[in-house]
C-alpha cells in the first residue's frame, strides 16, 4: 500500500516507520534541513532521538509529490500534525490537482478559536475526503521501539477503517475500529486537560489516592461532555477513553502531565511552555473543552480547576482545595449530563 504522512513530529514519525516495515510509506516534512538529515541518519534526532526508523521508510519536503502518492483510490494519507495545523493541511490537500481519497489524521483536541473536533475541521475544508481518527493511548517514542501498543480507528466509512488496519494492524501494533468519532475525538482531546490535573496532584505530593480520585472523577467529567456532544457513553470505557487518559495521566512521557507538574512546582504557564519543547494540546484546547461544558450545561469542576491555575493566575494548590471544598453528592448524581 502507498501511504503519506503529512508531519515529521514524533507521532509522525513512530507510525511512518512503523508502517514502512511492511508498506510503501513516504514522510513529509516542510522543514528541508530536516528531511535531509532524516534522509542521511534515519533518526528523528529532534523529536525522537535515539530511535532508529525503518531503513524502508523514505522523506520529501516536496508537498505535491508526496501528496501523489498517498492519492490513489487504495492509498492513504496521514495527517500527523497538530489541531492548531489540521484545516491548513486539509485545505491544502483538497486543493490539489489531485486530491487524496483517503485522509486519517492523528491529532487529538478542539480547535482553540472554533471549538471544532478534527473530523468537523476537516468536514469544513475537505468534505469530498473518507475520514477518520486514529487515537488512542500511545507514546510515540514506545512505537517507534516496537513496544505493544492498541489503537482505534474511527469513522463513519467501514471501509476507511479497512485500509487503516490494512496500514498499520501487524507486528506489536493492534488496530479497532469504531463508528463514534465523537467519542473517540473526546476522548482524546479531554484526557489531555484531565493529565494536567493529575500532573498538578503529583506535583503536590498528594497521593495515589488522589491522583486515583482525579483519574476516575476526570473519566465522569469526560463522558458528560461526550454524550452532550453526541457521543456514545460505551467508547469512554475503551481504549480512546478510559485507556487514553490513564496513559496520559499516569506517565512519566506525557507532556500534558508534566505541564502540571511544573505549574505544581510554581513555574509559570509561559516557562513551563517554554521549557517544554513540544505541543501539549491540553494546554491549547482547555479553554475550548470548558467553552463547550458550559454551553451545554456540563458540569466539569476539574477542567474549570485547570483552566483556573493556566489562564486566571490560581496557585495550583488554591485549585485543588476549591475542588475540595466541593459539596458532597451521590456518585451517580454527579455523573449526569447536566452536572
Amino acid at each position: 500500500m502507498k501511504i503519506a504522512v503529512f508531519g515529521a513530529g514524533a507521532w509522525g514519525t513512530a507510525m511512518a516507520s512503523h508502517m514502512a516495515a511492511r508498506h510503501d510509506v513516504v514522510l513529509w516534512a516542510r522543514d528541508g534541513a530536516l528531511v535531509d538529515a532524516l534522509t542521511a541518519t534515519h533518526e528523528n534526532s529532534t523529536y525522537l532521538p535515539g530511535s532508529s526508523l525503518s531503513s524502508r521508510l523514505r522523506f520529501d519536503a516536496d508537498f505535491a509529490t508526496a501528496l501523489a502518492h498517498g492519492a490513489g483510490e487504495h492509498a492513504l494519507c496521514v495527517a500527523a500534525v497538530p489541531v492548531a495545523g489540521l484545516r491548513a493541511l486539509a485545505g491544502h490537500m483538497a486543493q490539489a490537482a489531485e486530491p487524496p481519497r483517503n485522509l486519517i489524521w492523528l491529532c487529538k483536541g478542539f480547535e482553540a478559536d472554533t471549538g471544532l473536533l478534527p473530523h468537523q475541521i476537516v468536514a469544513d475544508v475537505f468534505p469530498q475526503a473518507a475520514g477518520g481518527s486514529l487515537s488512542g493511548p500511545s507514546f510515540a517514542r514506545e512505537v517507534a521501539q516496537g513496544l505493544p501498543a492498541a489503537l482505534t480507528i474511527a469513522s463513519s466509512v467501514r471501509a476507511l477503517c479497512d485500509l487503516t488496519i490494512a496500514a498499520c494492524h501487524f507486528g506489536a501494533l493492534r488496530i479497532y475500529s469504531s463508528d463514534d468519532v465523537i467519542g473517540v475525538e473526546v476522548g482524546g482531546a479531554v484526557k489531555n486537560v484531565l493529565a494536567i490535573a493529575t500532573g498538578v496532584s503529583d506535583g503536590l505530593g498528594l497521593g495515589l489516592n488522589a491522583r486515583a480520585a482525579l483519574v476516575t472523577r476526570g473519566l465522569a467529567e469526560m463522558t458528560r461532555l461526550g454524550v452532550a456532544l453526541g457521543g456514545k457513553p460505551e467508547t469512554f470505557m475503551g481504549l480512546t477513553g478510559m485507556g487514553d487518559l490513564i496513559l496520559t495521566a499516569t506517565g512519566d512521557l506525557s507532556r500534558n502531565r508534566t505541564v502540571g507538574l511544573q505549574l505544581a512546582s510554581g513555574k509559570t504557564l509561559d516557562e513551563v511552555l517554554a521549557s517544554l519543547g513540544h505541543v501539549a494540546e491540553g494546554v491549547r484546547c482547555a479553554r475550548a473543552v470548558r467553552d463547550l461544558a458550559r454551553a451545554h450545561g456540563v458540569d466539569m469542576p476539574i477542567t474549570d480547576a485547570v483552566c483556573a491555575t493556566l489562564f486566571d493566575g490560581l496557585p495550583a494548590r488554591a485549585a485543588v482545595e476549591a475542588l475540595l471544598r466541593r459539596d458532597a453528592r451521590a456518585e451517580r448524581e454527579g455523573d449526569a449530563a447536566a452536572g
